[in-house]
């Protein structure tokens, strides 16, 4: 039995609005729960930083898997693993991406409807049946599993907000136990989300999303918070701004950074 994926499950309650925060590495992972994660997920984007890539598809589903076995290695919380479209169209390829990351631990993963590495979502009948084969995995795992299902039309521009409902409902007929659309266009229209599910739904607090407060999603039913590749976007700005001002010729960036001491007693915890 998988307690941390009967735990991960446990928080998906509507209205709580739990924060799943998004890591990169063993040290960001550490960090992260050291400052009071309940849960930890890797993110494909800043995965694909970390190897000098570019995100949308450019990783393999065996250095996802790699990747996420580092940060379960140091997880004393549950871990979700973001598998992009589940690393392949076929919905086979789906279900065993779902046995793979079951398998090494995690106690979940998302799986969204884009044809990577284009932005075309897959046409929704394979869309519905590739969640359908993965829900059948994870019955089959025997132990516990989240598994999370993206409509991302709205984020990529694909589709509007009422084919993300048709999908998302019909993802959560075929199995699927989190929802997720990415980045609508406003609260509204994830309240929105949120009513016209019975399922618990995840939102991403990124761009204009960054605004609102925890208590604010939580008002409109949203069940948990995911992070992306935001936290690893404002890393990155910190080092494009002091790299700029240094190769400027002047170095008050590097004066602001977190004392070292600090670091390491949340690496030690």
């Amino acid at each position: 039995m998988n307690d941390h994926a009967t735990d991960f499950r446990a928080m998906h309650v509507p209205g709580a609005a739990f924060i799943l925060a998004n890591v990169w590495d063993k040290g960001s992972a550490k960090m992260m729960q050291a400052l009071g994660a309940k849960a930890l997920a890797t993110s494909s984007a800043a995965h694909a930083f970390t190897m000098g890539r570019p995100d949308g598809g450019t990783l393999t589903r065996d250095e996802a898997l790699a990747h996420a076995s580092d940060i379960l290695s140091v997880a004393k919380v549950p871990v979700q693993g973001d598998f992009e479209n589940g690393f392949g169209e076929a919905p086979e390829t789906c279900a065993e991406t779902v046995r793979l990351a079951a398998e090494i631990g995690l106690a979940g993963i998302c799986i969204e409807d884009t044809a990577l590495p284009s932005d075309a979502p897959y046409e929704f009948d394979l869309a519905v049946e590739r969640i359908r084969a993965a829900a059948s995995a994870v019955r089959a795992i025997g132990s516990d599993f989240v598994l999370t299902a993206r409509a991302d039309g709205i984020m990529i521009g694909s589709y509007v907000t009422d084919e993300a409902i048709r999908r998302l409902r019909a993802f959560a007929n075929a199995g699927a136990d989190c929802l997720y659309a990415p980045l609508p266009p406003d609260m509204a229209a994830l309240k929105r989300i949120c009513d016209a599910v019975n399922k618990p739904v995840n939102a991403l607090v990124a761009g204009q999303f960054t605004a609102q407060k925890r208590a604010d999603f939580a008002a409109i039913g949203v069940a948990r918070l995911s992070l992306g590749s935001a936290l690893a976007r404002v890393t990155h700005r910190v080092i494009h701004d002091a790299a700029l001002q240094m190769f400027d010729g002047a170095f008050s960036d590097l004066g602001n950074g977190i004392d070292g001491q600090i670091i390491d007693e949340l690496l030690t915890q």
